[in-house]
């Protein structure tokens, strides 16, 4: 999904050992948010490159990659875009990893359609590339997807929101990701889905990024647009807390339900606290240990993994709803990420 965070110093360090500000890459040291498994001059390569290395659900995505690695007997090698939506940085890792001989390669697409070059130039050299939560456009582009279905996520909770309004009127807000991005769109019209509405249905649309001040802002103005509004679907936990924050100011915290996608261990701490209704929670660990499990079957028998796998998805609610199939925020704290 699509998440946005700052730069931390980290990521500046590692700028300056690459000379190339959008990457963090192995050879710059634990310190630049990259790192190695079982690492030797025979051991099968394997790369993992992320939207961004400061998110909580890109940092737990790398754990279970480093995890796996370790499992597998690989040597991993991690970089990073600057900033959600750094195109250029992760064809820059592509190429990297390429010419470092890595055998596979797991990718979080910044940009669903603008990587697909570099991803074709790499597995016409032989690299398995294997996308990660988000799919490229087209999906065909990558040998293989290991991610949520976000339209199921955005289902789960656009059913559970209809079902919580008990046949009052809706007057809905999204906030959204960004436009043509493929994670929000399905998220989004996932929600759409669940609660048996349309676009024309939503009094107030605003894109986001998936970040918490821009998603107290986009409130902010939708409030000013529609001030009834009762129903807030968000694309991830902190623009819902973002939202949360805005309408708390308008003192409509208590009358507002907003749903969200994610399942960060923050955010299902808000779903515990009653600032959101309900989450879907998704597992970006299991996706990267899955994905490194498939470079090292690959490198050992040929064998290339292909289509998609479904990583999960859980509803995390503490107000069940009937019809709904949930589960509360102990099982959620427990599986949460971040």
């Amino acid at each position: 999904m699509s998440r946005i965070s700052r730069l931390p110093s980290s990521l500046l360090r590692a700028a300056a050992c690459t000379g190339i500000a959008a990457l963090t890459l192995t050879a710059c040291g634990s310190g630049s948010g990259s790192g190695t498994a079982n690492a030797g001059s025979g051991s099968v390569k394997v790369g993992l490159i992320t939207k961004t290395d400061t998110n909580p659900f890109f940092v737990k995505m790398k754990e279970g990659a480093e995890k796996a690695a370790k499992e597998n007997g690989v040597e991993l090698s991690t970089a990073a875009g600057k900033f959600d939506g750094d195109n250029a940085g992760q064809v820059t890792a592509i190429e990297n990893m390429v010419a470092a001989g890595v055998k596979g390669i797991l990718i979080t697409p910044s940009d669903s359609k603008a990587i697909v070059p570099a991803i074709e130039k790499a597995k016409a050299k032989g690299v398995l590339v294997i996308a990660l939560d988000t799919p490229t456009d087209p999906e065909s582009a990558v040998d293989a997807l290991f991610a949520t279905d976000n339209l199921k996520a955005g289902e789960l909770i656009g059913e559970y929101a209809k079902a919580a309004m008990k046949g009052r009127t809706a007057k809905i807000a999204t906030l959204d990701l960004a436009p043509g991005v493929s994670v929000g769109v399905q998220r989004h019209d996932g929600f759409l889905k669940g609660f048996g509405a349309t676009d024309k249905d939503v009094v107030c649309a605003q894109d986001t990024g998936g970040d918490q001040a821009k998603g107290q802002t986009a409130m902010e103005n939708c409030l000013q647009k529609a001030p009834d509004i009762n129903v807030v679907y968000t694309i991830n936990e902190p623009a819902a807390l973002g939202a949360y924050t805005a309408l708390k100011a308008k003192g409509r915290e208590k009358d507002v339900l907003i749903v969200s996608v994610d399942g960060g261990c923050t955010g299902t701490r808000a779903v515990k606290d009653g600032k959101i209704a309900a989450t879907s929670q998704q597992y970006p660990l299991k996706m990267a240990a899955e994905g490194v499990k498939a470079v090292a079957t690959y490198a050992k028998d040929g064998k290339k993994a292909s289509g998609y796998t479904d990583t999960g998805v859980t509803l995390i609610t503490d107000k069940a709803q009937d019809g709904v199939t949930s589960k509360d925020t102990a099982y959620g704290l427990e599986n949460c990420w971040g």
